[in-house]
């Protein structure tokens, strides 16, 4: 069933704050997915991971900017986000994107110095935006119930 995003972000946000880690799909240049759980903070419709700017990861994207998230927990609530992925790299956003990232609330916020010592400013330090085209909110208990999945799309 498709809704708006004022309808779909509560749980979005509640789902994805209480798992915190999901995997990322991305694909290789010979179009083969490859996931691997990283650590979004979302800010409103957007999402950021601090990440190395120097990784497969990296690679895939710059060929194919197109990744799909998937949370899922014990709960079997389980949040789906196709999105568009690209590098902020101005300095100004990358500092944001790390102040973010720090001073989130337990269980999103961690300090990212413990992976690059040089701040925001590190080259290898890289802030990953992450822009959703479509999302789906779906849950064990209410498929049980004969409800659908809620499915917002940009």
């Amino acid at each position: 069933m498709d809704v708006s995003w004022q309808e779909l972000a509560p749980d979005f946000h509640r789902i994805t704050g209480r798992v915190v880690w999901c995997s990322v799909t991305t694909v290789d240049g010979k179009g083969r997915p490859r996931s691997r759980i990283l650590h979004p903070v979302w800010d409103g419709a957007t999402g950021w991971i601090a990440t190395g700017r120097d990784s497969f990861k990296a690679r895939h994207i710059k060929r194919n900017p197109f990744v799909s998230l998937s949370y899922w927990d014990q709960e079997h609530e389980q949040v789906y986000a196709e999105c568009k992925a690209s590098w902020a790299d101005d300095q100004e956003t990358r500092s944001r994107v790390w102040d973010l990232v720090k001073n989130a609330p337990p269980p999103i916020g961690y300090d990212p110095a413990l992976f690059w010592q040089g701040g925001p400013t590190d080259p290898a330090f890289g802030a990953l935006r992450l822009e959703p085209w479509r999302v789906e909110v779906w849950s064990l208990r209410e498929m049980m119930q004969g409800k659908p999945s809620r499915v917002w799309r940009q």
